[in-house]
């Protein structure tokens, strides 16, 4: 096993530490650690491994300096090693997992995520992925730091610096947006319209009642600049925010706007959500929609959780054909750009 050096051996760890859902604390400690070494200069960086003091910098303890002592001797860190060994896969995802070639739903430090962009799409280029969508959230959100239309524009010069450097991986840019009280989308017309994939979710007023939220949802997916139809009854299952139950609306109504209306529905990887639940992945398939199989990864490790979402997939008879992040990227885009002209 190579020896990835101090920086990345430390990063590697959070990953796998968040991967299997570890707590927060102990990721932090080993992302906190990495961008600490990260940032020192180069002189700096020789001074600290003359003396083999690295637990006097600021986040490094023990145990990273344990790590990155091991990294610059040329070693594969011991803790390391033992994560990537012990490893095992998440989910069965089977052919259908094996057939993606892109996560269409992620998050970076932008908005609501704990990692920078180039974090995030690093490590999905690492886990094979072809593509992957950036959709931070817009701005009516404002406690996940929801992008303002300045911002966002921003980040798309970011992105396209990006490409570059990481090309033939592809950074597809995307935004998650708010479905607002009357349906409409919360950004910007002619912004959504430069963009390559617009997720479109309810995020507030998830007890509405079903009439209501039926002619909110019909509104948002027969919008044509709206690709996915994100996690779609807003419930969590599990996790520190508690349980959260279905949003009431005409599941079958919606889906078959999506069908119509060429809008593929999410199936959400996240262990908390879980969302659409099976009976409903089971109409979508029944009426004959499109899907696309997301982790709404906020951290890199959460990338890695797709094998969850593929698993309730097969289950349910999803086919690979009908999940449009099997399609390659030109095909993808050829469809996301249909609607909107």
């Amino acid at each position: 096993m190579e020896n990835p050096g101090p920086v990345q051996a430390l990063r590697e760890i959070a990953f796998w530490l968040e991967r299997d859902r570890a707590d927060t604390y102990r990721v932090k400690a080993y992302r906190r650690a990495a961008d600490v070494v990260a940032d020192l200069a180069d002189s700096e960086y020789r001074e600290h491994e003359r003396r083999r003091d690295w637990t006097t910098l600021p986040g490094v303890g023990a145990k990273t300096a344990g790590v990155i002592e091991q990294a610059v001797a040329g070693e594969v860190p011991r803790y390391l090693a033992e994560l990537r060994d012990a490893a095992q896969p998440i989910g069965y995802g089977g052919e259908l997992q094996a057939a993606l070639r892109g996560d269409l739903h992620v998050h970076s430090d932008w908005s609501d995520g704990g990692s920078p962009i180039d974090e995030m799409m690093r490590t999905a280029a690492t886990l094979g992925h072809d593509y992957c969508a950036l959709t931070d959230h817009s701005p009516r959100l404002t406690i996940a730091n929801g992008l303002s239309a300045e911002r966002l524009r921003t980040q798309l010069a970011v992105v396209r610096d990006l490409n570059r450097e990481l090309a033939p991986f592809r950074i597809l840019t995307g935004i998650e947006v708010d479905i607002l009280d009357d349906g409409a989308l919360d950004q910007d017309s002619d912004l959504l319209d430069e963009l390559d994939v617009v997720v479109a979710s309810v995020h507030s007023h998830l007890r509405a009642d079903r009439s209501e939220m039926t002619r909110r949802m019909l509104a948002a997916v027969r919008n044509p600049r709206v690709d996915v139809l994100g996690h779609c009854t807003g419930r969590l299952v599990e996790g520190s925010r508690g349980g959260r139950p279905e949003s009431k609306f005409d599941a079958e109504k919606v889906f078959q706007a999506c069908r119509e209306h060429d809008v593929a529905i999410e199936i959400n990887s996240r262990p908390e959500r879980r969302d659409p639940p099976s009976r409903l992945i089971d109409l979508a398939v029944d009426i004959g929609c499109l899907f696309a199989i997301d982790t709404d990864a906020h951290a890199p490790g959460q990338l890695a959780w797709q094998g969850l979402g593929c698993e309730r997939a097969m289950r349910c008879g999803v086919e690979p054909e009908r999940v449009v992040n099997t399609w390659p990227a030109d095909e993808l885009l050829a469809w996301t750009r249909a609607a909107v002209g």
